[in-house]
């Protein structure tokens, strides 16, 4: 089959049956309670080096929320109480390395930070910062990301319980 004929099958494909669906990940969503009020750990990508949540694909037949402690474990050094409830979700277009674009839903599980390890999985590739939750909502790029934090940092309580 030649690219012409594969690329007018995939759209006749499309046109059917939509577009692909939305891959799943899990992100931690790591928070502390200080005097000032919530913070946030966030992280920076491997690849671009910006701030974002510890996040990665489900394993198995691990539970969503105990995926998304896992990757703030690998990702971070962090450790503590996960909520098995999402406090929420948000989309993005991810590149794979294949340079293919797929569209991913997140699940946000809450993370109550006890534990920062100082040696941890991707030290070498991330760096690491607690910040007030309304400067998180600032450095993140998802806007609905940004709307979950300040909605949750408002109540962490009410999310977890």
């Amino acid at each position: 089959m030649n690219v012409l004929t594969s690329n007018h099958l995939v759209e006749r494909v499309r046109r059917l049956f939509g577009n692909a669906p939305c891959r799943l990940q899990v992100a931690a969503l790591p928070w502390r309670k200080t005097a000032d009020g919530v913070e946030i750990m966030l992280i920076t990508s491997r690849d671009t080096g910006r701030w974002v949540l510890p996040k990665g694909w489900p394993e198995g037949t691990e539970q969503l929320c105990d995926a998304a402690a896992r990757e703030a474990a690998e990702e971070a050094g962090l450790s503590g109480a996960v909520s098995r409830r999402a406090a929420g979700r948000y989309l993005y277009a991810k590149i794979l390395s294949s340079g293919e674009e797929v569209q991913c839903e997140v699940l946000v599980f809450p993370l109550e930070v006890d534990k920062v390890a100082d040696k941890w999985k991707e030290k070498r590739q991330r760096k690491r910062k607690w910040v007030a939750a309304a400067d998180a909502a600032r450095m993140l790029n998802e806007t609905d990301l940004c709307k979950l934090i300040s909605a949750f940092s408002a109540d962490p309580r009410k999310v977890v319980a």
